[in-house]
């Protein structure tokens, strides 16, 4: 499976990392704890498959609306299989535009059934994770939310990349020259 992510800027990936460190520190889930050095954090777009070269394409088109600003929101919560802590992103007209268009990329190419109905526009929640357990309910606690800095104001998502589930390898998508 292949991964379609941004990656964000130095300072917002700082007070992420912070974020991740603090729920590490008070042992909660936290991405800290994920010590592969793929893990970074990002907005994940989309899934499939493989990065055909058709998909390939319309990648390098987004990838060229890059960089893009966007605001966090605040803590999220979802309890889906895994119970998940995140700082939500507001979904402006430019954002939700920029995720179809990876949407459409993906699915023009790929069976149905293998793609993520939770990526498809409409019920796509974008979300930078601090921490994800298998454990329901790990992140009900009211001072989890004391215990994190407050997100950075302003955010630049800058870097298109897709990381693969099978071999490890990370893959920065460019635009086309």
């Amino acid at each position: 499976m292949r991964t379609v992510e941004i990656l964000l800027d130095e300072a917002a990936e700082l007070a992420v990392r912070e974020a991740w460190r603090r729920l590490a520190d008070a042992g909660l889930p936290s991405q800290a704890r994920h010590r592969s050095p793929t893990n970074s954090p990002h907005l994940t777009l989309a899934t499939c498959p493989e990065l055909t070269a058709p998909i390939r394409w319309e990648l390098a088109e987004v990838a060229a609306s890059l960089p893009l600003p966007v605001r966090f929101t605040g803590l999220v919560r979802f309890e889906r299989p895994t119970s998940v802590l995140a700082w939500a992103l507001d979904l402006d007209s430019v954002l939700a535009r920029l995720q179809r268009r990876v949407w459409e990329a993906v699915a023009s190419d790929s069976p149905p059934e293998t793609l993520n109905p939770l990526h498809e526009p409409g019920r796509w929640s974008p979300h930078i994770t601090l921490g994800r357990t298998r454990r329901a309910g790990a992140f009900t606690d009211r001072r989890v939310s004391e215990l994190l800095p407050a997100p950075p104001l302003s955010v630049r998502l800058t870097t298109l990349r897709s990381y693969d589930t099978r071999s490890g390898a990370l893959e920065v998508l460019e635009p086309r020259p």
